[in-house]
């Protein structure tokens, strides 16, 4: 049976949620990997509306198993949140596990967080200040806080004593703010292991069984690409790996048992928070697309940059993932456009022409995008029921990101439901 990774491949946001909700119908397994709840996926679910941050997406499926890897890093608070929500909805949380491997964030790197975005002042990197950069830290200085000591309280009273300590200097005398009473942080979260002990199991051995004993498995990803720590447009990144590679990493499964990697897109370009984008549309054509795609933030609500579709961008993706096939989202939001225009290449300032994506943000800022023009399209495309149903305007565009970008586009989206999704 197929072990399916969804990645995204642009700057996040591309609708990741609705390509996942339609493989998680046909899973038996779904596995979160990475990063935390500064990402949310929004999928359509007959008519209904789910706004998830940490859960895996197949939770709306009675009879799925939902796995979140050793790679997440988990907001108790937020997590419990979010079990609440969905129970209060009549949804089922009984087949969810959470490795306890997982790295906890705790009160001082949500505080930390802000403190460190207000202290760089114009320089700040844009973070969602939700603790998950200084998570990550405290995983890599081997000091972090994990799902396992939840749920033994001596070792978790001793870890908040010891790193809260150091946290709370840190707090008070480099940023001038207040320390966290640790007695009263200990005592809410031995409450939190309570609540959640029943969610613990070892995510590796559960996904390597299901995979020997031939199941439906898909793992999804947060963020996006151009996210990634190391592949993205760093500074302006999250503190993990979204890309392909990252799922093995965080669930502790072999490469080698991954059969398909999805690639997904937006039919244009968006972006959150500060950094260089060359096709961005700081203007009128822009705003269009921003309130028609509905182009604001699942977790922060924060407007979106928008811009024409990259293929530099993309045809990144497909290497550094490996992607087997695309699915590009919001084909429909560019109905009413006279002209449509796809990034080729980038102008350098010494006046080449790159048509790969250059390794830093310095090369990046000095840019410009290479253009070609499409004649666009005014019809309501909603309703088509198949990709030879699209106008034909609509198929040239798609075939034409197919081949600049070097991979099938497999699923067209054609609107906000799952049941609008095209598949070749």
């Amino acid at each position: 049976m197929p072990a399916n990774i969804v990645v995204g491949t642009q700057w996040g946001d591309e609708g990741k949620g609705k390509i996942i909700d339609i493989l998680a119908s046909r899973a038996d397994v779904v596995v979160r990997s990475q990063g935390g709840n500064n990402a949310g996926h929004t999928v359509v679910n007959n008519g209904e509306v789910y706004k998830l941050h940490l859960i895996p997406s197949g939770i709306l499926y009675p009879n799925t198993l939902c796995l979140i890897g050793a790679g997440v890093v988990l907001d108790p608070k937020d997590f419990i949140g979010e079990l609440d929500s969905l129970e209060a909805r009549g949804i089922s949380t009984a087949n969810l596990k959470v490795d306890p491997r997982a790295h906890i964030v705790m009160p001082w790197h949500i505080t930390l967080d802000g403190l460190s975005e207000e202290f760089r002042g114009g320089s700040d990197i844009g973070t969602t200040k939700r603790g998950i950069g200084p998570t990550y830290m405290d995983k890599y200085e081997r000091c972090g806080i994990r799902m396992y000591d939840l749920v033994h309280p001596e070792v978790l009273a001793e870890k908040i004593k010891s790193t809260g300590n150091l946290k709370n200097k840190i707090i008070t005398e480099v940023y001038g703010g207040e320390a966290f009473d640790l007695d009263a942080v200990t005592e809410e979260y031995i409450a939190y292991g309570k609540r959640l002990a029943k969610y613990m199991d070892d995510v590796s051995v559960l996904t390597f069984e299901a995979s020997k004993a031939g199941k439906n498995i898909m793992f999804e990803g947060a963020q996006a690409t151009l996210l990634d720590i190391d592949f993205g447009t760093y500074p302006y990144v999250t503190s993990s790996h979204p890309l392909s590679a990252g799922v093995c990493v965080g669930t502790g499964v072999g490469p080698k048992v991954i059969s398909n990697i999805i690639g997904v897109a937006k039919a244009y370009t968006t972006r959150v928070g500060k950094g260089p984008f060359p096709t961005e549309l700081d203007d009128e054509i822009g705003d269009t697309i921003r309130e028609k795609g509905g182009e604001f933030g699942t977790t922060t609500g924060r407007p979106r940059r928008t811009g024409w579709f990259d293929a530099v961008i993309v045809r990144h993706s497909v290497r550094v993932n490996g992607l087997d096939s695309l699915a590009i989202n919001k084909l429909d939001t560019l109905s009413g456009l006279d002209t449509l225009k796809i990034c080729t290449a980038y102008k350098m300032p010494d006046g080449s022409v790159i048509e790969n994506f250059p390794p830093t943000l310095e090369d990046l800022a000095g840019c410009e995008p290479v253009y070609e023009e499409f004649e666009g399209f005014n019809e309501d495309i909603s309703k088509c029921t198949s990709f030879d149903n699209l106008p034909e305007k609509c198929q040239s565009y798609i075939k034409r990101l197919e081949e600049l970008v070097g991979c099938p586009v497999k699923m067209v989206g054609i609107g906000p439901d799952r049941s609008q999704i095209l598949e070749r």
